[in-house]
């Protein structure tokens, strides 16, 4: 689609299963289960949507999904599958790995890195080239030294190898890395999670991460018992999606399999729901 003038456009990797009461923390099941139907083993299905951002004189990624560098068991305990890679998935959109110039990584836990690097010579090795990865540098340092809570989040494969070859870059902060292309940090999810906002011609699109993974946690007190910062995340939440509303943003859902983008609306009850926004459809089955 287009936004303003840049091209945007959703390129899926990966799908995978995560605990449906662990993906809306304090919310009943009663409630959360209306959303996100669960399977025999109380898990909820899972998309990996990252962006694709063309501008005039550069062609960058958000987010690097799943990837597929995962043994028997790890893919039977998060039932991951792979209807397309991301790689297939730029390709679809005449783009190849070596035509990126700039990876943005929300975060650095395995469903938002693990296409970053590829098996090459037997060794992980950057899948993008050319291409600068930009974290923030409070998520990189957290990632080095992940405490219990979240240590099985982290694969040094996935990020390690882009330091080795010079293609890491760590920021602090908000900055604009493209013409029109800002990261943002929104601390809840981690220390040092990153959105990414896109402006063109007056228009905005706005990429959550795991802020608000799926348009089901839309509600400002849904959210996630994987968030480390509960209660910055719900401030974050609600300043963010308040202006979503308010400057209608196109909204980025990065785990939604049905509603990978729309825009947040007022109902007269004083809630809000996702209006999908009719493009082309963002999975491949």
């Amino acid at each position: 689609m287009r936004l303003g003038g840049l091209e945007l456009y959703i390129v899926p990797d990966g799908q995978f299963w995560l605990d449906g009461g662990a993906m809306f923390g304090v919310v009943p099941r009663v409630l959360w289960e209306k959303k996100l139907r669960p399977d025999d083993k109380n898990r909820v299905p899972l998309a990996t949507n990252c962006l694709l951002i063309k501008g005039k004189d550069f062609v960058m990624v958000v987010d690097a999904g799943i990837g597929n560098r995962w043994d028997e068991k790890s893919r039977e305990m998060y039932q991951i599958s792979h209807p397309t890679t991301l790689a297939q998935s730029l390709a679809r959109r005449g783009v190849q790995p070596a035509d990126v110039d700039a990876l943005v990584l929300s975060h650095l836990h395995f469903d938002h890195s693990g296409a970053a690097t590829e098996i090459r010579d037997g060794r992980a090795a950057p899948a993008f080239r050319r291409a600068t990865v930009y974290v923030q540098a409070a998520e990189l340092a957290h990632a080095r030294h992940p405490n219990e809570k979240d240590r099985g989040s982290y694969r040094a494969d996935d990020w390690e190898p882009l330091a080795a070859a010079g293609r890491l870059e760590s920021v602090s902060g908000e900055k604009e890395l493209r013409p029109g292309v800002a990261v943002v940090p929104v601390r809840g999810h981690s220390e040092g999670m990153q959105a990414v906002r896109v402006e063109s011609e007056g228009q905005t699109a706005f990429f959550f991460s795991d802020a608000l993974p799926t348009s089901a946690h839309v509600p400002v007190p849904w959210i996630m018992s994987y968030d480390l910062y509960p209660v910055d995340l719900i401030e974050n939440k609600k300043r963010l999606t308040d202006q979503a509303a308010r400057e209608e943003w196109l909204v980025i859902f990065v785990h939604d399999r049905d509603v990978p983008w729309g825009k947040i609306v007022d109902q007269v009850n004083g809630k809000r729901r996702v209006h999908p926004v009719a493009l082309e459809a963002a999975r491949f089955e």
